[in-house]
């Protein structure tokens, strides 16, 4: 524990814990808006053009490796019920450099793909309104939405889920209404041909980034209703529809077949085909929606990690303190917006798929270590529920992360590195001013 301790007249707001105010269906929308965001609209053009009629199955196959590590992180999620997910399971396996490392690695590749997105945002509302294209604008529409996103994410756990439902039937109607006359009047695609091997490793990272985000629920496991079964339900409940979800626009994509040239709009132009002008206008305001909900969602999950940091001593004390009046982590959640609308406004970040790729695969191993100790010294009574089935789920899911690691340009591994060793040093300045509140809370007994 470091630092001090503030006086009794300070400990309001420290004291007290969020309520757990996430159920089922809130936990699976928090993970299925981590995943589908601004992607979906690009993924059909690129996916086809590299596995074309075999697409929707690469999807579904792809899914069912994931689904291995998946496994693995939901198998802990049953053993915790504190905020963090990768960044906490890293802390109790290996200490706390560890954890905080795998909590940073998360909060900065959050935040800077957060900032890159509001651009993406302002990209789609300027094709539909031309006057936000004007520089001025833009960046005070970011400032709006930001500070926007920010009010809601702390005005209340249940309100803001909410929020993220309703955007969730927003963004995914568009979508599955242009499925429908799609197959109404083209039928469904039955022609399947094989790719070759080298073609399927081709679009590694394409999917790795398609299904990414597939678990960020873990990190509000503190908010979360009976976290040890609702998150691993909201895990696999999300991660098969998303994959069915996925396949069904691939099939309905083919089986309209617009213009190929189109790789930037492929599903505008699909919707144009079929439904005319009206598609375009539909698919353009499905993806505001799209990209405007998962922004919202990482500004509800991703500071949880921030919050859980704080509460265990790993970062600054101020980032533990939780509303009185709203009962959200408040001190967590500004500092995310506040870092955001830095990197947003000045436009000092560079996003890239792949660095975010590797990065989540940084945390997959991370985790898949902490469940193997976690295993073997027996933690929480692990053994007794840790069957047969998981010496094949383990390597299958190592095997995978190993196969995603060598599919990751070796671009990516300067700023990796460099994320790492500034890690370092956050740990070392977070570390004078922390004040460990909790401990890590494991159940006893069966896990």
């Amino acid at each position: 524990m470091h630092g001090a301790r503030p006086s009794r007249g300070r400990t309001i707001g420290y004291d007290q814990k969020p309520p757990r105010a996430i159920g089922l269906a809130g936990a699976i929308v928090i993970n299925l808006n981590a995943v589908v965001g601004s992607g979906i609209f690009a993924l059909p053009a690129l996916l086809f053009a590299a596995a074309g009629t075999f697409s929707p199955y690469a999807l579904m196959l792809f899914a069912c490796f994931y689904g291995c590590v998946m496994a693995v992180i939901a198998k802990l999620s049953t053993i915790f019920r504190q905020s963090g997910g990768a960044q906490l399971y890293a802390q109790h396996a290996f200490g706390p450099l560890a954890g905080f490392q795998a909590g940073w690695l998360a909060l900065a590749t959050n935040m800077i793909g957060a900032s890159a997105n509001f651009h993406v945002l302002m990209a789609y509302l300027a094709a539909l309104f031309p006057v936000f294209a004007d520089p001025f604008l833009k960046l005070a529409t970011i400032a709006v939405l930001i500070a926007l996103f920010t009010a809601i994410s702390i005005s209340g756990t249940t309100r803001s889920v909410g929020a993220i439902k309703l955007g969730t039937i927003l963004k995914l109607s568009p979508l599955l209404l242009l499925c429908i006359f799609g197959f109404a009047q083209n039928g469904f695609p039955t022609e399947v041909s094989l790719p070759v091997f080298s073609e399927f490793e081709a679009i590694a990272l394409l999917l790795a980034f398609a299904f990414s985000g597939a678990d960020v629920a873990i990190a509000a496991a503190g908010e979360t209703k009976n976290p040890r079964q609702t998150l691993m339900r909201a895990i696999f409940l999300n991660l098969a529809g998303i994959a069915i979800f996925y396949a069904l626009v691939m099939w309905a994509y083919i089986a309209i077949a617009p213009d190929p040239s189109n790789v930037d709009t492929p599903l505008a132009a699909a919707a144009e085909k079929v439904m005319g002008p009206a598609g375009i206008l539909m698919i353009s305001v499905a993806a505001i929606f799209s990209v405007a909900t998962f922004q919202l969602n990482v500004f509800v999950a991703i500071p949880r990690i921030a919050y859980g940091m704080a509460r265990r001593g790993l970062m600054p004390h101020p980032l533990a303190y939780v509303s009185p009046r709203f009962q959200t982590p408040v001190g967590a959640i500004a500092f995310y917006g506040a870092v955001v609308a830095i990197l947003a406004l000045s436009g000092t970040f560079t996003l890239l798929a792949t660095l975010m790729v590797s990065v989540e695969q940084i945390l997959f191993t991370s985790s898949i270590a902490a469940l193997i100790v976690m295993w073997r010294r027996n933690d929480a009574g692990l053994r007794e529920s840790m069957d047969a089935r998981w010496l094949v789920i383990i390597p299958i899911a190592i095997l995978f992360v190993v196969w995603l690691f060598s599919q990751v340009p070796w671009s990516t591994v300067i700023p990796t590195l460099a994320f790492v060793a500034v890690g370092f040093v956050f740990y070392a300045i977070s570390r004078r001013s922390a004040v460990a509140q909790d401990g890590i809370e494991l159940p006893e007994g069966r896990a």
